[in-house]
Order: structure tokens, then sequence, then C-alpha cells
């Protein structure tokens, strides 16, 4: 059986804003990842872990896995606190 890994990426480093983030993926858990002797990467002969499927909703990736008979992970993801702050608060306290 496949199994598998639903999450919201979160931005890169090189973004600033928070476009591209607001997309749902599944992920393939790869089964038996392996060394490559040559170069030192890694590896696997699971083509399914190559593959990552981009949804809308998580709603949408959740009834994706369950009409494909996929096991599922739903990895939630941490939301941001931004606290809004003025520059003239570096001089008050």
């Amino acid at each position: 059986m496949k199994k598998a890994k639903i999450y919201k990426p979160n931005k890169t480093a090189m973004q600033s804003g928070l476009g591209k983030i607001d997309k749902w993926v599944l992920e393939f858990k790869t089964k038996d990842p392996t060394r490559n002797p040559l170069m030192g990467w890694e590896s696997s002969s699971d083509t399914y872990s190559e593959l990552k499927l981009e949804f809308t909703t998580k709603e949408l990736a959740i009834t994706y896995a369950k009409k494909n008979k996929i096991d599922f992970e739903v990895i939630e993801s941490k939301q941001r606190k931004v606290v809004k702050k003025s520059y003239a608060d570096n001089f008050l306290n």
C-alpha cells in the first residue's frame, strides 16, 4: 500500500512575500532510500517518490487519497505570528 503525506509547503528563504504557498501537496514517502556509492546522492527505485501532486485545498487532497486507496498523513502547518511594530517603538522603551 502506498503511503503519502499531505502538507502545505513553507515559503522558501528566497521569497519575501507569501505568494505560491496557498497550495496543498500530496507527496509519496520513499520506501527504500539508498545511497549512490559513486556520487553519494540519495536515490530510490521507487518512482512514486518523485511524484508531487498539488491541490488547491486540503479537502481535495484528502478526497484524492481516499479515492485512490492511499494511506495518508496530514501535516498541519504552523500559523505565523505577526507582531506589528512601528519604528517609534524602538525608542519608547
